[in-house]
C-alpha cells in the first residue's frame, strides 16, 4: 500500500481543503498506521485565536436572529455532502487516527445521523406553559440561543464527536469554534470543507459561523479562558477536563465535559457466554482500546471465570492486528509511542500488583505502533485497575455475590458506561435501579461500547457530568428563560404581597 501519508494528502485535495491551511513551519502531523510524515499546519497564534472569537461573536448576532427551522436546513445540507463525501472522510479517519475501515465509515455515518436527529430537533425546541398563581397572567418557559460555542475534541472520534456538539449547537443558534486534537486535525480540516460546500448552498449564513483553528494545549485553554464563549465543551482524558473545568468556571461560562472512562462488564452465571464473547472482544479491543466507552473491567463469577478465560484467550490469538486499511484486520495501531509506553507501563504495574498475563501483552517490530491486545487477570481491583489507561488491556476480576460485583462495578472514580450480561431480570433490573450502576450509561446483553445517537451520551464522577448528541443534550447549548405576560388592567404581586403607592 502507499503510505498513508500520501493518501491522506490526496484525500484532502479531493475534498477541498485549501492550501492557506498547510505551511512551511507549524503542527507537524503523521499517521500511526505506518509513521510517515503528513503536511504541516498552520497553528492558530493569539491573535488568530482573538480574531476567530470576534467572528464568531459577529456571527452570533446574526445567526440567532434566523428561525430555528431555518437553521435546521443548514444541517440538512450537510448532512447530504456528508453522504455525498463519506467514502472519502471515513478513509481519512482510518489513515489518521488507525481505526479499521468499517469504524471509520461508521463514524461518518454518526455525524450523518446527527445531522438528521438536529434537522427534527429544530422544529422541536419546546418550552412550557406555565399556571400563573396571579389573574390575568402567563407564565412560560424558552429557550433562547446561548452564543459562540467552543469544541475540544479528542483523537479516538475526530469527526463525530463535533457533530454531535455543532449539528446541536447550529440548530440551537450558537455558532461553533473548533480547536480539533493535535494528533488528528486533518480530519477536522476535511470536515470543515465539507461544511463549506452545505453553507455555499445554504447561501445566507453570517461569516465566522464555524471555525476550525488549529493547535495544542494552549490554544484550547486561551478558547477555554475567553468570556465571550459561553460554552466550552470539551471531551478527552479527567486531567484536560479538569483544567478546562477550572478555566471556564474562574469566568462563570459552562462547560460539557465527557472525559474518561473504565468502564466495567458484569457477567453472571447465567448469562449467554457466547454472545458475551463476542461483546469482549468488540468492547475490549474496538478502536485499539481508544474509545473512552472501550471495556477495561471484567468481573466474572468465580464458578465461570476459568472457562470464560479459556474462550477469550483463544479468541484473543487469533485477533488480526495490523494495517487498518487492509481487509480482515480488525485491530489496528495505537496513535502514537505515548499511548504504547503506558500500554506496557500499566501491564509492568499489573505484575507488580500481583496480575497475571494471560495473553497479548507485546508490541510488534517495525512502522507504525501496533501491540497485541492483553488480557491480565488481577487479584484485586487495585491501582492500575482504578486507572483508566487508554489501550487494549482486560483486567479480569472475580465475585461470588452479585451486590459485591455491582461495588465492584461502582468502586473506580470514573462513571461513563457499565454493562451486565445475564438472563435473570431480577439482576438486570437491580443493576439499572438507583442503587445498581452509578454510570451514566447501563446495558444489559450489550457491551459498554456503541452508543446509539438518539440517547444522551456521558457519565458521572471523573467522566464530568456533561450529555452530548441525543435526547435532551440540545438544552446544553441555550439558556433558559422564564416569562410572564400581564394581559390584565391591574397589578397583582406574587405571594399575595401588597405594596401600594
Amino acid at each position: 500500500m502507499i503510505p498513508a501519508a500520501a493518501e491522506s494528502r490526496d484525500i484532502l485535495r479531493r475534498l477541498g481543503v485549501p492550501d492557506s491551511a498547510f505551511a512551511a513551519a507549524g503542527l507537524a502531523t503523521r499517521s500511526p498506521i505506518d509513521g510517515s510524515a503528513g503536511p504541516i499546519l498552520a497553528e492558530a497564534d493569539p491573535a488568530a485565536l482573538d480574531a476567530a472569537v470576534a467572528r464568531s461573536v459577529a456571527a452570533f448576532q446574526a445567526w440567532k436572529r434566523v428561525p430555528a427551522p431555518r437553521r435546521g436546513e443548514l444541517v440538512r445540507l450537510l448532512g447530504e455532502e456528508l453522504r455525498a463525501a463519506k467514502a472519502d472522510l471515513a478513509r481519512l479517519v482510518t489513515l489518521e487516527a488507525g481505526k479499521i475501515v468499517s469504524e471509520g465509515l461508521g463514524e461518518v455515518q454518526e455525524m450523518i445521523d446527527i445531522c438528521d436527529f438536529a434537522v427534527g430537533l429544530s422544529r422541536q425546541l419546546y418550552g412550557l406553559t406555565l399556571a400563573s398563581e396571579r389573574p390575568g397572567h402567563h407564565m412560560r418557559e424558552t429557550w433562547q440561543p446561548l452564543g459562540p460555542v467552543g469544541v475540544i475534541s479528542a483523537f479516538n472520534f475526530p469527526v463525530a464527536v463535533w457533530a454531535w456538539n455543532a449539528c446541536l449547537a447550529l440548530v440551537c443558534g450558537d455558532p461553533v469554534i473548533w480547536k480539533p486534537s493535535e494528533k488528528t486535525p486533518l480530519t477536522a480540516l476535511a470536515t470543515h470543507a465539507i461544511l463549506d460546500r452545505a453553507l455555499a448552498r445554504f447561501g445566507d449564513a453570517p461569516d465566522g459561523l464555524s471555525q476550525v483553528v488549529v493547535g495544542g494545549r494552549e490554544t484550547g485553554e486561551r478558547l477555554a479562558a475567553d468570556p465571550r464563549i459561553p460554552l466550552v465543551s470539551a471531551t478527552g482524558s479527567t486531567r484536560m477536563g479538569k483544567a478546562v473545568a477550572q478555566a471556564v468556571a474562574a469566568r462563570l461560562g459552562r462547560s460539557l465535559l465527557e472525559l474518561g472512562g473504565n468502564n466495567a462488564m458484569i457477567i453472571t452465571p447465567s448469562a449467554d457466554l457466547d454472545m458475551a464473547v463476542r461483546a469482549i472482544a468488540f468492547s475490549a479491543v474496538g478502536t485499539c482500546g481508544q474509545r473512552c466507552t472501550s471495556l477495561r473491567r471484567l468481573l466474572v463469577h468465580e464458578s465461570i471465570a476459568d472457562a470464560l478465560i479459556a474462550r477469550l484467550n483463544t479468541a484473543y490469538q487469533t485477533l488480526p492486528v495490523g494495517d487498518p486499511r487492509e481487509e480482515g484486520v480488525l485491530v489496528g495501531p495505537l496513535i502514537d509511542d505515548a499511548a504504547a509506553h503506558g500500554f506496557e507501563i500499566a501491564l509492568l504495574q499489573a505484575v507488580e500488583q500481583g496480575g497475571e498475563v494471560v495473553v497479548g501483552g507485546d508490541r510488534f517490530d517495525g512502522d507504525g505502533v501496533y501491540v497485541r491486545p492483553a488480557i491480565v487477570r488481577m487479584p484485586a481491583q487495585s491501582a492500575v485497575v482504578r486507572h483508566e489507561t487508554f489501550a487494549p488491556i482486560l483486567y479480569v476480576l472475580t465475585w461470588s455475590d452479585f451486590d459485591e460485583a455491582v461495588e465492584m462495578q461502582n468502586a473506580v472514580p470514573q462513571g461513563l458506561s457499565s454493562c451486565v450480561f445475564t438472563d435473570s431480570v431480577r439482576e438486570a433490573e437491580q443493576f439499572l435501579s438507583a442503587w445498581g450502576s452509578d454510570c451514566g450509561i447501563a446495558n444489559v446483553n450489550i457491551g459498554p461500547s456503541g452508543a446509539e445517537i438518539g440517547g444522551a451520551f456521558g457519565g458521572e464522577k471523573d467522566t464530568g457530568g456533561g450529555r452530548e448528541s441525543g435526547s435532551d443534550a440540545w438544552k446544553a447549548y441555550m439558556r433558559r428563560q422564564t416569562q410572564t405576560v400581564n394581559f390584565s388592567r391591574e397589578l397583582p404581586l406574587a405571594q399575595g404581597v401588597k405594596f401600594d403607592v
